[in-house]
């Protein structure tokens, strides 16, 4: 057996039931309204973050994952965050992340690092610092890895996980 107190303690048990995570307020320059199941998992996003921890947001397609994710990043923040967040998306839906953003979190700096005439070198990381949140997507990922790793990123978003589900893709390295 193994016997755990102090906080350890109190993270797994908040781990195990998940109706004990603390509901939070809505970020104060979020412009929405998160429904309940949203703030339930915006919530639990913060918590997982919190302890360092690594999440997945496995809610169905529509049910909005892109502003749980938003408004996390907003909360960071306004909680006195400065470093960029790096969101790796598919081609897609790359404008998608773009136009969600401008919608409900208008405060923040979103950089599009997508197509040919993207920036590279001191000019990339003079425009991530000014950043809130770099989206991109899985390909060039791989392909500006070396760019991308000399950035201190806040965090990594990763739509669509899928894309590096066999660990043995150099995209999948990419992304750790």
């Amino acid at each position: 057996n193994v016997e755990i107190d102090g906080w350890m303690q109190g993270m797994l048990r908040a781990l195990r039931r998940e109706d004990e995570t603390e509901a939070l307020d809505t970020p104060v320059k979020f412009t929405g309204t998160l429904r309940p199941y949203q703030l339930r998992g915006y919530s639990w996003l913060a918590f997982m973050r919190r302890w360092g921890l690594g999440a997945c947001l496995a809610d169905d397609m529509g049910l909005g994952k892109t502003v749980q994710t938003l408004a996390l990043i907003q909360r960071d923040r306004e909680a006195g965050e400065k470093r960029p967040v790096l969101l790796v998306c598919p081609t897609t839906v790359v404008n998608t992340w773009k136009k969600e953003a401008e919608k409900f979190t208008p405060d923040l700096k979103v950089h599009v690092h997508h197509g040919s005439d993207r920036a590279s070198g001191t000019t990339f990381e003079k425009t991530a610092k000014k950043s809130s949140v770099i989206v991109t997507s899985y390909g060039l990922l791989l392909r500006d890895a070396d760019g991308l790793r000399r950035i201190t990123w806040a965090g990594v978003v990763l739509d669509e996980a899928q894309n590096i589900k066999n660990p043995d893709t150099k995209q999948a390295q990419a992304a750790r």
